[in-house]
């Protein structure tokens, strides 16, 4: 079992004796998903795995709070905002736009990249780096304007 699995389910304990309802909610909906992906996929996840898993619901997360903002929803706004952070907290440390920017001049030298052709290969080097460490999206973005 990976660490984070480990740590995850030691946290949802920890909430249950504490009686923590919200933050027990939204570890168990961490869990179903962790869960979920075992079941398909027919594996054990490994921590790079279940990191994919909680940035992607952090990222849901952030479209939700996008979304009921426009929608004038304060209500749900405050609760996707508190799911959020407690999401956030099995994130690393997320890096600085700066780092970023080295990281990805770095992979374009590695792979000697020179075109826009080349952008799955230094995506395919910085994905697990960086996955979980900093929005994905916006590492495209840099690449394709550094390729382009």
């Amino acid at each position: 079992m990976s660490n984070l699995k480990l740590q995850i389910s030691d946290d949802i304990k920890s909430a249950m004796r504490n009686r923590e309802k919200e933050r027990l909610i939204t570890l168990r909906m961490i869990t179903a998903a962790i869960k979920q992906k075992e079941v398909d996929e027919r594996i054990e996840l490994d921590d790079s795995h279940v990191l994919a898993i909680i940035d992607k619901l952090a990222r849901q997360h952030k479209d939700s709070i996008q979304q009921f903002e426009d929608a004038g929803r304060n209500d749900l706004v405050e609760k996707e905002k508190s799911e959020l952070l407690i999401v956030q907290t099995y994130l690393p440390e997320q890096l600085s736009d700066e780092d970023v920017s080295k990281i990805v001049n770095t992979a374009i030298k590695t792979a000697s990249a020179e075109s826009i052709k080349d952008m799955g290969k230094v995506m395919g080097i910085l994905k697990p780096e960086l996955q979980g460490r900093t929005d994905m999206s916006n590492v495209s973005k840099i690449v394709k304007t550094l390729l382009s």
